[in-house]
């Protein structure tokens, strides 16, 4: 039997859109109506993005059609769905940073995986490849960057900008870096509760004169509390990087580490996960690996779920040393730590760089009344 069109729509015409009152051929939700012989396509498109709406939808147009056009009918219903924009109410926003391209959070789920050691060599490595670099360290109840750069002794001075007071970050290997180390003397500990801690970040990001900026680097504290809170909700994060050891006590928490970007409220773009501490070599067995907290696991972890692996960095006594005295391991030449972290960085600006072609520029995150405040399920 060869189907006519009009036949088609006519059918349509009983059958009402999902969440709307008017049928789909009036509502203009059908799309296009193709037949070809016993054949007939349909495209349709409905703003109610819900499976079950597209399930009825596609249901309705097959059972409508067999029953008042032809029972033995061929077709092919194609479903798109257009939401509706989501009102924006009681949205926090924040502003971004002039002359800062793109900002990157490392971040980690458990404490002592290396965060403050990956981010120092990041940026130095940035700083190598020519890239004008920044390092926020955001960890205000311990702060490690000062020391991983030599500048814990430092104190930021006042310019004025435009007729207006601003700290000018302490700079060293090509990075410009603020901490809370340089506020505090180094035995005193920092007993804030959350907004004070919050305000202190606020100050050290719009109150510094960062100048132009390729990448600003925040050094975020371990865990998924307020800091990191306070901190998405002031800035546009391009994409947050996640370290690991490979050990199943550590990627428990980094999985945790990645939800909260993932989450809905938050929904800041994971450039990936980063494995530390991922094989020992001794000096003296050059060719010898010994998988001392488990072998590929912050990989498997990433595969698992479906963000991008950056790389893997060995357990090398060298790295801990460079951090101790302030030369982080990536500004030697040479060496096959060089490379490494050479590599990974790679990684981390071929990751930004697919980002942005993907995806609109970031803008602080949208966080409602109550968002932020139950557990995120992954």
């Amino acid at each position: 039997m060869k189907l006519d069109k009009k036949d088609i729509l006519k059918a349509l015409e009983n059958i009402t859109v999902p969440g709307e009152g008017q049928n789909m051929v009036e509502s203009g939700a059908v799309k296009n109506v193709i037949t070809f012989g016993d054949e007939v396509i349909v495209d349709i498109t409905i703003k109610n993005p819900s499976l079950q709406a597209k399930k009825r939808t596609e249901v309705d147009i097959l059972k409508t059609i067999h029953e008042k056009v032809y029972e033995k009918a061929k077709i092919t219903v194609n479903v798109k769905v257009e939401a509706p924009a989501k009102p924006k109410t009681n949205v926090i926003k924040g502003n971004p940073i002039p002359g800062i391209q793109n900002i990157v959070a490392v971040a980690s789920g458990k404490g002592g995986v290396g965060k403050s050691t990956v981010t120092a060599n990041l940026a130095v490595a940035l700083a190598k490849m020519g890239f004008k670099v920044g390092v926020l360290d955001a960890d205000i109840y311990g702060p490690s960057i000062p020391i991983m750069f030599d500048v814990e002794a430092e104190k930021p001075l006042a310019v004025n900008i435009d007729g207006k007071s601003k700290m000018k970050p302490i700079e060293n290997y090509g990075v410009k870096v603020l901490s809370i180390g340089f506020f505090t003397q180094p035995n005193q500990a920092v007993v804030w509760r959350g907004p004070m801690a919050a305000k202190a970040l606020n100050q050290m990001i719009f109150d510094a004169h960062w100048g132009e900026l390729d990448f600003l680097l925040l050094d975020l504290p371990p865990g998924t509390g307020d800091i990191h809170l306070s901190i998405m909700q002031s800035l546009p994060i391009t994409g947050a990087v996640v370290v690991s050891t490979p050990q199943n006590v550590a990627l428990a928490d980094a999985k945790k580490g990645v939800a909260m970007f993932q989450q809905e409220s938050i929904n800041v773009p994971v450039l990936g996960i980063i494995e530390n501490m991922a094989y020992f070599t001794p000096a003296e067995l050059p060719d010898n690996k010994y998988f001392i907290f488990g072998q590929e696991g912050a990989k498997h972890l990433a595969e698992d779920l479906d963000v991008p692996f950056l790389g893997e960095l060995p357990l090398v006594q060298s790295i801990r040393e460079a951090g101790d005295v302030g030369r982080p391991a990536a500004l030697q030449t040479a060496t096959p730590l060089e490379q490494a972290f050479e590599k990974l960085t790679q990684n981390v600006v071929q990751e930004v760089v697919r980002r942005n072609d993907d995806l609109p520029p970031t803008e602080a995150i949208k966080i409602t009344t109550m968002a932020g405040c139950s557990a995120v399920k992954k």
